[in-house]
């Protein structure tokens, strides 16, 4: 089992920035996934950036060039630097971790709002 801590979300004018924080605990050693997705209301839950134990990413269209996922492993932690904000980034942005068996495990989530 795997448990996750996320924080870091909060209310945030347009053109602000964020850091969101999401600490693994319980069976993360081996090769992993760790990353964060988000999910407005009426909409799918989206991929908004991943980060592998080797530190290869993958972003979401919508957030490239104004997100950065980034961990660190000594901590079992993953962060995602959220830049030059937008009211559509607003959502409920979920931490999930992934393991060598392709086992998922997802945080609680945290609000993030972006005002206009």
């Amino acid at each position: 089992q795997v448990q996750l801590v996320e924080s870091g979300g909060g209310l945030v004018q347009s053109g602000g920035s964020l850091r969101l924080s999401c600490a693994a605990s319980g069976s993360v050693v081996g090769f992993n996934t760790m990353g964060w997705y988000r999910q407005a209301p009426g909409k799918q839950r989206e991929l908004v950036a991943s980060i592998t134990s080797v530190r290869v990413t993958n972003y979401g269209d919508s957030v490239k060039g104004r997100f950065t996922i980034s961990r660190d492993n000594a901590k079992n932690t993953v962060y995602l630097q959220m830049n030059s904000l937008k009211p559509e980034d607003t959502a409920v942005y979920y931490c999930k971790f992934s393991n060598w068996r392709n086992a998922d495990y997802w945080g609680q989530g945290t609000q993030v709002t972006v005002s206009s």
